[in-house]
């Protein structure tokens, strides 16, 4: 008797704002290995993954969905999803693929693309028309990841991050400090705001310097709060990691923010990182605004 057990097939349904990124998430998760569809019709969506039709080869398939969709509305994606996420041979997740409406419309404007909702009407009224139709599925996404400020190689790491196939490989934490000036990092799921340490800035021999310099970090390690700081936030962060593995996250980001995202956030960020990495932790550190003033 055979008793092997059939792998659960990875279902994405990729979704979100027209120039929001959808096509480049997909072709990254094609990349990885997914068998990326676009423009994918509602109906035809149960036909594609009916019980018993051959797996992918990778056993993952990311699907885009949008507002060109025929008919589309989100009662009747909803209805469509519905029984997909009861089978136990899938496991279907939503990705929402968002962005400002004043970005689209720059976006839109410099490639010369025409907005599928603003062929008879001004750009700014398909993006709030598109918004009004699609917007409410964002309140049912596994994950929504926001492109308003993203590098393509931005978007690639999360995707990356929270897609990726080997499962096995456990949690991988990302640590970026930031600058609260220039606003806090959309993709950050922990954010730690490290603005009452003493500040390098006031230092003329410091002031030019960045967080990853030795002497940077040896002065605001010197301040009375930062020993009792890092030990809370460690001892936080080692109850908080395993209890993500354990509820199947593969991606975290925590955001490290000061002032100008230049001194003290970096440090922190660098210091969180070695600590983490000491620990047997994947951990990559990433400094968003070092090129930003003080």
């Amino acid at each position: 008797m055979n008793t092997s057990v059939r792998m659960r097939t990875g279902v994405l349904l990729v979704t979100g704002m027209s120039g929001a990124g959808r096509s480049t998430a997909l072709h990254l998760l094609e990349d990885l290995g997914y068998e990326a569809i676009d423009n994918v019709p509602l109906f035809l969506l149960r036909t594609l993954l009916q019980p018993g039709s051959e797996a992918p080869p990778h056993g993952a398939i990311a699907a885009g969905i949008d507002i060109r969709t025929r008919q589309f509305s989100v009662d009747g994606f909803l209805a469509e999803v519905a029984p997909l996420q009861r089978r136990a041979d899938l496991d279907v997740r939503l990705l929402f693929l968002d962005c400002d409406d004043d970005v689209l419309a720059r976006r839109f404007t410099e490639t010369r693309r025409r907005h599928p909702l603003a062929e008879d009407r001004p750009l700014v009224d398909g993006i709030r028309h598109e918004r009004e139709v699609i917007g409410p599925l964002r309140a049912y996404a596994d994950l929504v990841i926001d492109t308003s400020i993203l590098s393509v190689a931005e978007l690639r790491r999360l995707v990356n991050g929270h897609f990726r196939l080997e499962r096995g490989l456990g949690l991988t934490v990302t640590i970026t400090s930031f600058s609260y000036r220039e606003g806090l990092p959309r993709e950050a799921d922990l954010v730690f705001d490290v603005r009452f340490l003493d500040n390098p800035h006031y230092d003329a021999g410091l002031a030019p310097l960045i967080g990853r310099d030795p002497r940077v970090a040896a002065y605001i390690a010197r301040d009375v709060a930062y020993a009792p700081f890092m030990e809370h936030l460690m001892q936080l962060l080692q109850s908080l990691l395993p209890s993500y593995s354990r509820e199947g996250k593969t991606y975290l980001t925590i955001a490290v923010g000061c002032t100008g995202g230049r001194h003290r956030s970096v440090a922190v960020a660098e210091d969180i990182g070695r600590r983490l990495a000491a620990a047997g932790q994947a951990v990559t550190v990433r400094h968003r605004d070092t090129d930003v003033g003080a």
